[in-house]
């Protein structure tokens, strides 16, 4: 999964010469939270968010009232409060690489851009949050297998091989290692066979199943006893 699939393409941006009511405003009509400052060639020079905003002002501490507060920042420019060590990432890096950079820098939001600094898009928590559920195939319709997984080569050869003998068509897989419950193999999968006939199958071929879970084409969730 690549960040350029994820992201928000030609974001909107402003220059360093804009004022800080004027990046307010168009971020709260945009009902977003950041924005990429760049120069006149569309090079990337700084980012502004609503938080450094309430923070370089003073918002919630100042003893201005609101229309001195207005007054201040419609006067001063977003260079003056701007974030320039920006963090960035290209659109070719795999998703998960943008999880761990925004995980180690303690930041919630990377501009992308090119070789050359321009920005093409921006990608955020919330993005991560969703190209995760994706992946998952978390609200898609099908059901959702949970293996106790044994360490041993072919375990999932042999539970795909027992989904395509019965029809039922992999959506989505994940492998997840826990200190609790060892690991677990987590498998989306749809087709015609039902759910108790499917969960019959793999039990008798001496599958654990941790848990069972169906969504349904109108996005309701059962849980099945295994």
């Amino acid at each position: 999964m690549y960040v350029k699939d994820h992201m928000t393409r030609e974001p909107v941006t402003i220059t360093r010469d804009v004022k800080i009511s004027k990046a307010v405003d168009i971020m709260s009509k945009g009902h977003f939270h950041r924005l990429p400052i760049v120069d006149e060639n569309g090079v990337l020079v700084g980012l502004v968010t609503g938080g450094l905003v309430t923070e370089k002002s003073g918002a919630n501490a100042t003893s201005l009232s609101i229309y001195e507060l207005n007054y201040l920042l419609s006067k001063t420019k977003v260079e003056d409060i701007m974030l320039t060590d920006v963090k960035t990432i290209q659109g070719d890096a795999f998703i998960e690489e943008a999880a761990q950079k925004m995980l180690d820098e303690g930041i919630s939001v990377l501009p992308v851009v090119d070789d050359e600094n321009h920005v093409l898009g921006i990608i955020t928590e919330k993005d991560i949050f969703q190209a995760f559920t994706d992946l998952l195939g978390y609200k898609h319709q099908g059901t959702r297998f949970v293996f106790q997984c044994d360490d041993r080569p072919g375990f999932f050869a042999g539970i795909a091989k027992l989904l395509a003998e019965n029809e039922a068509n992999m959506e989505a897989m994940a492998v997840y290692h826990t200190k609790a419950r060892g690991t677990e193999v987590v498998v989306k999968a749809t087709g015609e066979i039902t759910v108790e006939n499917m969960v019959k199958i793999l039990v008798d071929a001496g599958y654990q199943l941790n848990n069972v879970t169906q969504t349904t084409k109108f996005g309701t969730m059962r849980t099945f006893d295994v």
